[in-house]
């Protein structure tokens, strides 16, 4: 009994003992992010037939509390913003968007005031972005390419159909020859009704070069940042009215959506590999300035 009394007593006082060194050894960590200053954030687009247009703000502490307010006030403003296809260079003007909701966005694009002086996006050239803000220069370049659209197109049942995949859901499958010239890169995007357009999915041709493609199942895009259900807002219904609008867009533009992408599937995976959104523009800016070849096709889904 003795002995007993004395094994369980032993156990307990070294295990008091371990409890006690361990919080003895405790020791309180801060670990110093130290500070980065604010990068200049481009958003730039020129398509076909469109004129230019930039959104200019810059980054968001990762610790800022994000509202519309932060989003508002992170607008830059007063930037010399210049495009140039080449043989004409126009200068950008700055306009207010009034959101309705207490808020206020602000957009670079051509100064109506002057129509004579615009440019509009043309398959085939080369687009100049030159932005002077705070004493620095960024500049970027982008094509807008020759499109080729989809072979053929029509609404189906959804190829991976599961529980939570809507009983009347419809998805849009393409075939789709690609150039036998390398370097071909695709975003598409589709509006549903008199809604508006938001990017779905990007293709490369790295592996299909001058090959037939059969059976793409295109998915609806929509505001991920609003919209939660994305098991049911990823496809379309019968009597949808659906624009598709296919994008021929060059190599540095799919490298940014590229890897956009991957970093924002991969966010809060702590055994996704970490990986560098690689921007276009020059001089340390963050963002994209891309030219679209793009192909509209509106189609109605059967009921």
């Amino acid at each position: 009994m003795r002995h007993s009394y004395l094994r369980s007593h032993g156990l307990f006082s070294l295990v008091f003992f371990m409890v006690i060194t361990l919080v003895a050894c405790e020791k309180e960590v801060h670990i110093n992010l130290g500070s980065v200053p604010p990068a200049v954030v481009v958003d730039g687009t020129i398509e076909t037939n469109l004129p230019p247009y930039v959104f200019l703000t810059s980054t968001i502490s990762f610790f800022s509390q994000i509202d519309l307010t932060t989003v508002q006030n992170s607008f830059l403003h007063g930037a010399d913003i210049k495009v140039s296809d080449g043989s004409k260079t126009i200068t950008l003007r700055e306009y207010t968007i009034d959101t309705g909701i207490n808020s206020k966005f602000y957009v670079y694009t051509i100064d109506t005031a002057d129509l004579s002086n615009i440019i509009l996006g043309q398959v085939g050239k080369f687009y100049t972005l030159t932005i002077t803000y705070n004493g620095k220069t960024y500049t970027s370049v982008t094509k807008i390419p020759n499109p080729k659209g989809p072979d053929s197109l029509w609404f189906a049942a959804p190829a991976l159909a599961d529980s939570k995949t809507p009983a009347n859901a419809i998805q849009l499958f393409a075939n789709y020859t690609d150039p036998d010239t390398p370097g071909n890169y695709v975003r598409y995007f589709t509006k549903i009704n008199s809604g508006q357009f938001f990017p779905c999915g990007i293709f490369s041709d790295e592996v299909v070069n001058g090959k037939r493609v059969a059976n793409i199942g295109l998915f609806a895009g929509y505001n991920n940042s609003i919209d939660a259900n994305g098991d049911s807002l990823r496809y379309f219904y019968p009597g949808d009215t659906v624009t598709l609008k296919w994008s021929e867009i060059d190599k540095s533009v799919y490298t940014f959506w590229n890897t956009a992408q991957f970093a924002a599937s991969a966010a809060g995976n702590p055994f996704a590999s970490p990986i560098n959104v690689q921007s276009n523009v020059s001089n340390g800016a963050l963002g994209v300035w891309a030219g679209y070849g793009s192909i509209d096709t509106t189609m109605i889904v059967p009921r």
